[in-house]
Formats: structure tokens, sequence, C-alpha cells
């Protein structure tokens, strides 16, 4: 058993987009995703030749989970008992695995389709860095990291160039802002959308038919090219096809769903983006990847009281989520990834019954076709530090192995590097200079 490295490279302040917009904000996020998926050409770039390698292609789209404000790893999916551990946790064993099961009793009933990746360590421990960092996998303060796009920007480029879907590719919900297509053409852009039951239509966007119809009548009687209202997306959506988006009774379909419905998810902001992202994939109509931002993580004080109604939340959500998609036969064919930016403090609470920021972390993995009911990677008994990797890298797991991961189950090279027109470099998963980011293969592979 080793004790790895743990100090961590990412130490500066970086402030993220918050979570929350105005109204106008709000309809320029969505019209860049919709009106430019449907309108805009993508940039010229080229794609660099290099050795191909070997994709596992088990997923057709991916579910990512953003727990934002770090959950807690040594509570959930790296469990570490201790006297300050509620009996109502209920601790229980799978095999090797130690899971909190009065705490998430959804996920336990599910505990065979789901991995933990124990391994994993943050390089930054600032909430805005750490939270970036893991979306566009690489420093945000870095050359590349200014320009770079989201994972799931990326994931819309490679489909978006093999053909087109009816809707776009990339939705992030319940988030109003955040790392968006970087360099990337505006048909790569994030859709972002709070799901509440209604359709995808401009009621959704604070704006109901009749409003729209009269601003586009406007629009098109301006024949001078002049922006609509400063806002150039917005304009694209007006004068194109793409409206057809919002008037089409199939796409309403997916973003609508009963109470009853939403009360099996939880009736909560969560369960509601869990069960339009299970529209969504069961729909099969394009969207090949899904961010869901579940905050409230950050639990600095009172985490006994506050851990059980959050994790309720999250479990009810993607439990649900889990089972419906097996019954559809939906969830070998779909890659769920949830983790938060870091972890937290170890042992005993903190004096104000918290834990505060910790670099360890640990990472929940379902569907796409990985081998169920295991951990990958191994903690010290406090789950201060990695003692065995559990992966061919023989490290820690970074932010990078787990875009790869992503890239490699949907398909896409992780490897490949473009330029854009202007002569910028950049590389889907960033090179390394020690050992070289990969996929974590180990999820697909039985355990030994």
């Amino acid at each position: 058993m080793k004790k790895l490295d743990h100090l961590d490279a990412g130490t500066q302040f970086w402030r993220s987009p918050h979570f929350c917009g105005s109204r106008r904000m709000f309809f320029r996020h969505l019209t860049a995703g919709v009106g430019g998926y449907f309108l805009l050409p993508q940039l010229a770039t080229e794609t660099v030749a290099h050795a191909a390698v070997t994709t596992r292609g088990t997923a057709r789209q991916v579910i990512f989970i953003m727990m934002a404000g770090a959950p807690s790893h040594i509570d959930t999916f790296d469990f570490k008992e201790g006297p300050w551990t509620p009996r109502a946790f209920d601790p229980t064993s799978y095999g090797g695995l130690r899971f909190p099961r009065g705490l998430m009793p959804g996920l336990a009933e599910h505990i065979r389709e789901i991995a933990f990746l124990r391994s994993v360590r943050s390089w930054a421990v600032v909430h805005g860095l750490a939270n970036q960092w893991i979306q566009i996998a690489r420093n945000p303060v870095s050359s590349q990291g200014r320009i770079a796009p989201h994972i799931g920007s990326v994931v819309a480029r490679e489909f978006g160039l093999r053909g087109e879907s009816e809707l776009p590719v990339f939705f992030s919900l319940n988030a109003m802002a955040g790392p968006g297509r970087g360099f990337l053409s505006a048909s790569t852009s994030p859709v972002f959308l709070q799901p509440n039951g209604a359709a995808l239509s401009p009621e959704t966007l604070y704006m109901d038919r009749e409003a729209y119809a009269r601003r586009r009548t406007l629009l098109l009687k301006l024949e001078s090219g002049r922006q609509f209202e400063g806002a150039p997306a917005e304009a694209a959506l007006f004068k194109s096809d793409a409206r057809e988006i919002l008037f089409n009774d199939r796409i309403d379909s997916v973003f609508r769903y009963e109470p009853v419905e939403a009360q099996r998810y939880g009736s909560t902001l969560f369960g509601n983006a869990c069960l339009v992202a299970r529209n969504l994939v069961r729909a099969g109509m394009g969207t090949r990847f899904i961010e869901i931002t579940h905050p409230g993580w950050d639990m600095h004080a009172g985490l006994y009281r506050s851990l059980p109604v959050l994790a309720g939340e999250f479990d009810k959500g993607l439990s649900a989520l889990i089972s419906d998609l097996k019954s559809a036969g939906k969830l070998e064919e779909t890659l769920i990834v949830a983790m938060g930016e870091f972890g937290r403090t170890v042992g005993p609470p903190n004096s104000l019954d918290g834990r505060d920021h910790y670099a360890q972390q640990s990472v929940l993995v379902a569907g796409g076709g990985i081998r169920g009911m295991r951990a990958i990677g191994e903690t010290d008994a406090k789950g201060n530090f990695t003692v065995e990797p559990g992966w061919s890298a023989d490290r820690n797991i970074r932010a990078e192995d787990i875009a790869a991961t992503i890239y490699s189950a949907l398909g896409i090279d992780w490897t490949t590097v473009i330029r854009t027109e202007s002569g910028v470099r950049f590389e889907y998963v960033p090179v390394s200079e020690e050992t070289p980011y990969q996929p974590i293969s180990e999820l697909w592979t039985p355990a030994c």
C-alpha cells in the first residue's frame, strides 16, 4: 500500500459565474444554443493528424451531474464510519462496498449498476476554479483554459460534424450560466434550461406566442442588417427555421411531465431535471450530453442536519432516473457521472458540525456498459488520501481522466487536437508531461 502525493497544483482563486441571471440573460443563453445550433456554421477548424486510439463507444449519451458545493466523500461515495455517523445512515455492506443505505436507499437498490471512483484527487479546493476545471478538463487560468469549451460543447462539435439532429446536442439543466462553447461555434453552445413541466416554448422563455410573433415580424421588416436588440443569437432564432423547435408537439412532449410523475422523482428542481434528462434520452432526438446541476453541497456547518435533505433529493431523482432508463433498455447506452468539485475534510466534523474543503473526493458512475457494485481505488482508513489507485495509470484519478473516460464512452478520440483558423492549437484532453491522461478502462473490465 502506498501513499500518493496529495499536494494540490491549483491554488489560484477563480470566480465562477453565479447560478442565477436575469430573464434576458436566460433567453440569450438558450437562443445561443437553439438558434446557433440550427443556423451558424462551425468555426473553420483543422483536425491535426495523430495516431488513432481505441475508444469504448458503449454510450450514446452522457448525463453528467454536477454536485455543486462539493459533497463529503466520507459520508457518501467513500463511506467511512465514525462516532459521528448518525445511526439513521444505516451503513450496509454490498460485497466489498460499504454504503450508507439509510441516507440513499434508492441508490442502494441499484448498487449493482453503480461503481465508485475512490482514488480521485481534485487539483484545487476553491469552488469556482475546481468547478470549472471539471467542466473544461483543464486549468481555467491556463492559456488553453481561457478559451476552452465545456466537455459538452466538444461532444456537440463531434456529433454536429456527424449529422443533424432534431434537438441541440448539449443541454445544461438547472444552471443559468457556466462554462460554454469557448472558441467553438455557437452551434456547440449549451442550452440552459430549468425544467418546470412546461414545453420548450416562448412561454418557457418568459415570452408568449403573440409577443414572439410581433418580434419576429418586426425583425423581418428590418432590412438594414442591424442587430436585433444587440443579441445576434436572438435574431438567428427569430428569422430562421429554428423557430420550429418552439412549436413542435413532439419536442414539447420531451419537456412536459405530469405532477404525479414529478412526485416519483421527488418534486424538486433536481428531480425535474432528472425527469427531463430521461425524456431526452428516451426521445432519441440527438441530444448527447446532458448536464444537471444540483447545488447546496457546501456544508461547512450543520452537516448532519442538511445532508439527509440534500442527499434525499439526489437519491430520489437519480434512483428514479436509473430505474426508468433500465426499464426502457437505455441504461446500458447512457453513461451517468455524478461528482462535486472536490471532497471535504475527514475524521470528526469541525466545530460547527460541518466539513471544510478537501482535495480527496469520490465519484459515482453508472450505466454506459460499466461493471457495477465495485469501487476503483482505495483511500486510507479516514479517507485522507489514496493508498491504492486501482487502475492502470497507477496514480490519482484527475478531472482530465474523467473527461477522457466520457469521450471514450461516446466513441470520441480523447487525444484529438484541432486548430482554429487563427492557429490556436486545442487538445480535447491536455497532454500530461508525466503519465498521460486516459480513460479509466477498469470501469468496463471485470473486477480482479
